[in-house]
């Protein structure tokens, strides 16, 4: 379903674009287009008063706070250098900003995103972020599932697997919610929240 509203009360919620992550091409869209395309969502939500949300993902260097169960994969993050889950600068330093530290895929489990979220009558968040399979697709699930509007940036997502992300884009979100682009979004936005 194409994007076709805004709800009054709607939180930017950037999944995962920390210094770490943003290092790592991306596809289809580089990480640093989807950066760009986030802070320029980014200042348009805080200019209309509306909340930003920063979620970054991070480990004790031992793993010890990793989920637990066996994979086939390795962990994605082995042995981080220092300061690689630090959000990046162009989005930091706002402080009416609300920072989430997330230690598994998902930006709701272990953390206080509902809580936030719920305090400022949030009903709809939008995503964008990195990668669109795991920290988006798996924030897109838990936010459906907790009632909230959902829309995902097309344009502001990326993925290291371009099969991950087309079917997360194609298949996936169509189900959760609605899908648009950083100036569909914008162009609505504008016009939810004009005068």
């Amino acid at each position: 379903m194409p994007l076709t509203a805004l709800d009054p009360t709607t939180a930017l919620v950037v999944i995962d674009l920390q210094n770490g992550i943003l290092t790592t091409p991306g596809t289809p869209h580089a990480t640093s287009e989807v950066l760009q395309r986030t802070v320029t969502l980014a200042d348009a939500f805080r200019s209309h008063g509306l909340p930003v949300v920063l979620v970054r993902v991070t480990a004790v260097p031992d793993g010890s706070d990793s989920t637990p169960g066996r994979t086939d994969a390795a962990p994605l993050v082995q042995n981080p250098p220092a300061g690689w889950d630090k959000v990046s600068d162009a989005l930091a330093g706002h402080p009416q900003d609300i920072t989430v530290t997330k230690r598994n895929w998902g930006a709701f489990y272990g953390t206080d995103l509902d809580l936030q979220l719920r305090r400022r009558n949030v009903t709809q968040i939008v995503l964008t972020g990195a990668a669109t399979s795991i920290g988006v697709e798996s924030t897109a699930r838990a936010a459906h599932e907790r009632g909230y509007h959902v829309t995902v940036v097309t344009d502001a997502v990326t993925d290291m697997d371009a099969d991950a992300h087309r079917n997360s884009v194609e298949k996936m979100f169509p189900r959760l919610g609605e899908t648009g682009t950083t100036a569909e979004v914008l162009e609505l936005l504008a016009k939810t929240h004009a005068g």
